[in-house]
């Protein structure tokens, strides 16, 4: 069984709230999951969708570091700290990364995990040793476990996505790439990512959308985004691949506050064995034990 992994940062279940929430918006047809369903809730394309929890028994409102290093090593990250904690993972939190991440796990067992995302310049002139203050959780992780890091003579090449699938920042920087449509990188990633056993992609656009508090630019980011998944779930085989979808933390959610919030999160699967794990998922660190031993 292959599975695709999406993350997509600051996605949280809120209240049907057109004024608020952009997700309540009649154009959403994938993330329109609210807190007063009936869980799991039916998608389209056979999908199934429930919440879950992503405060981890800690008072405070979820953060990045920690609400990524516990999605992706099965760990009560917030615990293991003492605190939700925001932006990169600090030495300890890397240490737990580089330990038990999922792609650690995975590769120890003989399977071929793969992170898509296409990396800067920078990141290959400078090394992740000089950035390491600055690598997010599946950087740390993807470096950690040995694995490949994508450059942009792949991406040019269709062989990997950045985390704007269009490439349009990069081109407003000058980078010479080509523009992706939504549905041209969701076959990109279909085919690319029956290249390896699982095949993560990560997106965090959602996440700036809802800092900025634009409720129309949130709606429209969500309608592309869904765009670019409904595509790769019209190009993969579903009876063979597993696509499962999650976040770490609320905020697009909500656009009346400027904070990520303490929404749960949505797990959203689809395909093969989705049965088999939605009712063994409850909060973030159950979810990368399921993936391993799928």
């Amino acid at each position: 069984m292959k599975i695709v992994f999406i993350f997509i940062d600051g996605l949280g279940i809120g209240e049907f709230d057109v004024m608020k929430n952009p997700c309540a918006n009649p154009k959403i047809r994938l993330f329109n999951i609210f807190q007063t369903d009936t869980f799991p809730k039916k998608l389209p394309f056979d999908g199934i969708a429930r919440a879950i929890d992503a405060q981890l028994g800690v008072p405070g409102i979820p953060q990045s570091a920690t609400g990524q290093a516990a999605l992706f090593t099965g760990i009560n990250a917030v615990q293991h700290v003492g605190q939700h904690l925001s932006g990169f993972p600090n030495e300890k939190l890397r240490v737990l990364i580089e330990n038990h991440s999922i792609f650690y796990h995975l590769k120890k067992m003989g399977t071929h995990p793969c992170f898509i995302n296409a990396y800067r310049p920078i990141f290959f002139e400078k090394g992740p040793e000089m950035l390491v203050r600055y690598l997010s959780v599946t950087s740390i992780m993807n470096w950690k476990a040995g694995l490949h890091f994508f450059n942009f003579e792949q991406l040019a090449k269709r062989e990997s996505i950045y985390h704007d699938f269009t490439n349009l920042e990069l081109i407003k920087k000058g980078y010479k790439i080509p523009i992706f449509t939504a549905p041209e990188a969701g076959r990109i990633l279909a085919k690319q990512s029956q290249k390896c056993d699982l095949c993560l992609y990560e997106y965090f656009k959602t996440d700036w959308a809802g800092h900025a508090q634009n409720l129309s630019e949130a709606i429209a980011l969500l309608v592309h985004l869904e765009q670019f998944i409904i595509t790769l779930l019209q190009h993969i085989d579903l009876s063979q691949t597993l696509v499962v979808i999650t976040s770490d933390h609320g905020n697009i959610e909500d656009i009346s506050v400027r904070t990520h919030t303490t929404s749960p999160v949505p797990l959203i699967l689809w395909g093969k064995g989705k049965h088999d794990i939605i009712d063994k998922i409850d909060s973030l660190i159950d979810i990368a034990p399921c993936l391993i031993n799928s």
